[in-house]
């Protein structure tokens, strides 16, 4: 907690590890609120996992129980709102709205104006009586006013609510203790309120607010959330919990895609427009849309146009001439006097049309706020022609609908340091905490943070880390290993064959996959977690493994949080699911909701056109061809193996065995192996915990380290 306060005070960045289950969160809390109290800042917290929300507002309320602080949990609109419309008509709700509450205001200043300029006329003053006669005049001005926009415009009720009635009593209760999304929505619900809107402005000068990563990297949300905070961004604190998240979720955020039908509708929505800009707009897009279509008709053989269902499929597109196959096949089909000339007209068109649909809507001239399909398709179309750079990757994906095939073009990004960075550089400081760091270096330097990315500071001995890097321009580094006690839990590297993917499908191997699950089930006196590269994998041995406990799959369209709460129910059950889904971090099984967890495999993404692309732009950014494989590949395959394996042994009196198993994950294999090998990619001191095994003697060593925990409830199954 000091050295976080020490990093805060002089405006540095924090990468801390800590394991599962140690008060990572309380020890970023604590000091970023003590220092943000008397350095007047605000606190931001954030994550993308809910569970750990739900940990946050406990946390917080903990420490409201003993220091009173202003917390706020936000959440978006989407479900926040009372009434279920979109963003941009929200927004024209606000406008007419506070326009009409507004008028109101003025209307009762001017009806209580011409009373007492009235008063004043009867007392014979005829200076107040031709004043009155102004106001008079004014007033029934006023009044139309307010009478069209009752009538005619578009307004929102609860939020017309928050702006014309009391709401004291709210921010009374707000401030009172933390509350969350749901019981604000529910208090608005019961008083007639705008729920989300009385959230926003309960936000200005609180000292900390609980939220999703989408308000922190999102650099337009971003903007607009400070501004509720009523904070510069040098004035805010943020703290990112989970955060070897933040890579995956800041990609998401600077990807951007472009589907076929909103190319069909922007030229429908053009054929009712009267404007001079009709035809370059016309020109570009259709030829935009020439372009994408060509591209995947070129790209499907026939029979892989056949078997395209309801889910995206990725083609490849690129072009030896150094451009893809969309943007040739749009430069070859636009006709006109310059497609940048045309697109500039077309995007400029874009901006009249949608602030039109703007003012349509809010003076009740439509019923619904009409989206912009020509400003959508002429924005993606410029980011698309000038994406020249490896920091984004274009895609071309198709699927199949009711009504046939289409296509979608997509700016899939590369580098998600181009959203963090700036983020980064903004705020006074940041505090990154996650179970699954390091290394320190390769994090910071995909995020951007702090500058210049340092060297791990471990712990070796788990209680304490060294000192980080002398240099006071970089993050300050800290990772503390496990904190409970060693002796509860065992690591095993199983000496199995390695589980490339040509090796899957092979009988033998799967036979000794089944036979070290089955003997990893049986002599666990409790429920067993199995970890896969793949939902198929999770599949095939769900299918395979024979246990006298209950199986349970993991797979698409079922609740995932039902699942777990089924599996944790039970005292002998084994789920199969991937290490790539939801349930392999942010999730606790404690005590004997899992005794076992196992690690099949070396868990690598899917190696497709995309992470090749994420590759390359590593590899060139960083001026290091295996920074390339390293950086997009083993180190996030790495931390979510170690995310898995923390999934048992939450508490110090809890026990557990982590079992990897592949031949790949052992230290006697390491020179054998050479590059294959993923030994050397733990941290010093979870590898020292690693035991190599041979899976025929696996069952002994687990049910004597279960046999020293008291574990079994009656006789001991017999190897």
């Amino acid at each position: 907690m000091g050295r976080i306060h020490d990093a805060l005070a002089d405006e540095r960045d924090v990468l801390f590890e800590g394991a599962c289950g140690t008060g990572k969160t309380l020890a970023s809390l604590v000091p970023a609120l003590e220092y943000a109290e008397t350095e007047n800042k605000t606190v931001v917290i954030s994550t993308n996992v809910h569970q750990q929300t739900r940990q946050f507002i406990e946390e917080a309320r903990a420490i409201t129980r003993n220091e009173q602080i202003r917390t706020v949990v936000f959440k978006g609109k989407g479900s926040m709102c009372h009434i279920d419309v979109g963003y941009e008509e929200c927004q024209a709700l606000r406008d007419t709205t506070r326009e009409l509450a507004d008028k109101e205001e003025d209307l009762a200043e001017l009806e209580a104006r011409q009373e007492e300029l009235l008063d004043a006329a009867r007392d014979g003053n005829d200076q107040a009586s031709e004043a009155r006669s102004a106001v008079m005049d004014e007033l029934e001005t006023v009044e139309e006013s307010v009478e069209t926009l009752r009538d005619e415009g578009n307004i929102c009720e609860r939020y017309h609510a928050n702006l014309t009635e009391d709401t004291d009593e709210f921010y009374a209760w707000l401030t009172g203790d933390v509350r969350t999304p749901e019981e604000v929505y529910d208090y608005a619900e019961r008083a007639g309120f705008c729920g989300y809107e009385l959230l926003k402005k309960g936000m200005e000068g609180v000292d900390l607010v609980i939220c999703n990563y989408h308000h922190l990297l999102d650099p337009m949300i971003r903007e607009q959330f400070f501004r509720w905070l009523g904070r510069d961004p040098e004035d805010v604190i943020t703290v990112f919990d989970e955060a070897h998240n933040i890579e995956e979720a800041a990609r998401d955020h600077a990807t951007r895609q472009l589907a076929e039908p909103t190319l069909d509708s922007a030229l429908t929505e053009l054929e009712d427009v009267d404007d001079y800009r009709v035809d370059a707009a016309e020109r570009v897009i259709s030829a935009y849309l020439t372009g994408l279509t060509e591209s995947y008709d070129a790209a499907l053989s026939l029979g892989e146009k056949q078997s395209v269902g309801d889910e995206w499929h990725d083609l490849e597109i690129d072009n030896e001439a150094g451009r893809d196959d969309v943007t040739l096949g749009f430069l070859e089909a636009y006709e006109g006097p310059g497609f940048r000339q045309d697109l500039e007209a077309a995007l400029n068109l874009g901006s009249t049309l949608d602030r039109r649909y703007q003012e349509q809507y809010k003076d009740g001239e439509t019923t619904t706020r009409k989206e912009c399909r020509v400003l959508q398709a002429a924005g993606f179309i410029d980011e698309w022609v000038d994406s020249t750079d490896e920091t984004t990757y274009p895609v071309v994906s198709v699927r199949r609908d009711d009504a046939g095939l289409y296509g979608r073009a997509e700016l899939f990004a590369c580098l998600p340091r181009s959203v963090t960075e700036p983020l980064f550089e903004s705020v006074h400081a940041a505090v990154l905490m996650s179970a699954t760091l390091r290394p320190f270096d390769v994090l910071g330097d995909v995020l951007g943070v702090g500058g210049v990315a340092q060297r791990a500071t471990d712990s070796s001995s788990g209680r304490s880390p060294r000192d980080s890097s002398d240099d006071e321009d970089g993050p300050v580094t800290m990772a503390y290993g496990e904190q409970f006690p060693e002796s509860r839990r065992r690591t095993y590297a199983v000496d199995t064959p390695a589980l490339f993917a040509s090796a899957r499908d092979d009988p033998e191997v799967q036979e000794t996959i089944t036979e070290t699950l089955e003997d990893v089930i049986q002599f666990t006196p409790g429920n067993t977690l199995v970890f896969f590269p793949s939902y198929g994998e999770a599949e095939r041995y769900y299918d395979r493994v024979a246990t006298d406990g209950r199986p349970y799959l993991d797979r698409a369209g079922v609740s995932a949080q039902e699942l777990k709460q089924e599996f944790t129910s039970d005292d002998d059950g084994v789920l199969f699911t991937s290490l790539w889904g939801t349930l392999a971090e942010g999730v606790s099984y404690d005590d004997d909701q899992a005794r076992s967890v196992v690690v099949v495999g070396v868990p690598y993404p899917h190696l497709d056109d995309r992470m090749a692309a994420v590759e390359r732009a590593y590899a060139t950014a960083f001026d290091d061809d295996d920074a390339g494989w390293e950086y997009a590949v083993e180190v996030p395959t790495i931390r979510k193996t170690r995310q898995a394996l923390g999934r048992v042994v939450r508490s110090p009196d809890d026990f557990g065995v982590r079992v990897l198993l592949d031949e790949r994950y052992t230290q006697s294999k390491t020179r054998e192996l050479g590059q294959y090998s993923v030994f050397g990619s733990f941290p010093k001191e979870e590898r020292t915990e690693h035991i190599d095994i041979a899976s025929q003697k696996l069952k002994y060593a687990m049910l004597n380290f279960y046999a020293d925990m008291d574990a079994w409830d009656g006789p001991p199954p017999q190897p």
